[in-house]
């Protein structure tokens, strides 16, 4: 291979398209859009790293979407992504592609990595309530391991650290 043929190589990006599907599509049809959506990456030159099938969720808030001149508002949808490594001057088309589908209601491309970027799941304490770290008991205030603190040595001490 020549430089110049080198040179006109493109390597894929990674990408993930997130999309939320219209809750009133029956559910036996899901799977088919799904399906739908990766033939569509692959018909683009395309090649699917990772997904995860849609699920029925509710939405944060209500969500319009016009098709056909009728207002539609959903308050569920299917939510499904797709990772998948595409050229980048595809990835308009296939936005392109996506937006027009009246069965999406919303969705997002990004540039993302191969690796898998799952967040870890969270402790979650006993009364349901998300933390981020465990909780932890209080222990006794246990008079040896306090011991008073001088505030006079500790402004010496703070003087002398700066002073140097």
């Amino acid at each position: 291979m020549t430089n110049e043929e080198e040179s006109n190589i493109v390597d894929p990006r990674i990408y993930e398209v997130s999309y939320l599907l219209a809750p009133t599509i029956p559910e036996e049809n899901v799977a088919g859009l799904y399906g739908d959506l990766k033939e569509l990456i692959a018909s683009l030159g395309g090649s699917v790293i990772s997904d995860e099938m849609p699920k029925l969720i509710e939405l944060a808030y209500p969500m319009l979407k016009v098709v056909q001149n009728v207002r539609n508002k959903f308050s569920s949808a299917y939510f499904g992504w797709v990772k998948f490594s595409m050229e980048a001057e595809k990835v308009l088309e296939l936005k392109k592609k996506v937006d027009l589908d009246p069965n999406i209601v919303r969705s997002l491309i990004i540039k993302t990595v191969k690796e898998n970027t799952l967040a870890s799941k969270r402790f979650v304490s006993k009364e349901g309530g998300h933390s981020k770290r465990p909780m932890f008991t209080k222990k006794e205030n246990n008079p040896e391991e306090a011991a008073p603190i001088n505030k006079e040595e500790v402004d010496k001490e703070i003087d002398a650290m700066i002073s140097v």
